[in-house]
């Protein structure tokens, strides 16, 4: 069974699993780097799954809404934060 099957098929699932997957190889790689600085190689790394997240974010959010509260997500021309399901509830 793979991992789609496994949480779930539909494109919001598969979507939210990546940005999951992208955030885990960022935190560590930021561990990596607060360690080992001068390595270009993964500082590159860490800029490609940067630029990787943002356009997950940024799919993500113009198709279903906004992952994050506070303003750290566009709200476009209607509040929808409050409309379900929240990323957490998937």
């Amino acid at each position: 069974m793979s991992m789609n099957e496994r949480m779930g098929s539909t494109a919001y699932e598969r979507h939210l699993l990546e940005l999951q997957t992208v955030d885990f190889v960022l935190v560590e790689l930021t561990l990596y780097l607060d360690t080992h600085p001068n390595d270009v190689e993964a500082l590159t790394q860490f800029k490609q799954f940067e630029k990787r997240k943002q356009a997950l974010m940024r799919t993500i959010e113009t198709s279903y809404g906004p992952l994050q509260e506070y303003g750290n997500s566009p709200t476009g021309d209607e509040w929808s934060w409050s409309q379900a399901p929240w990323p957490w509830q998937v």
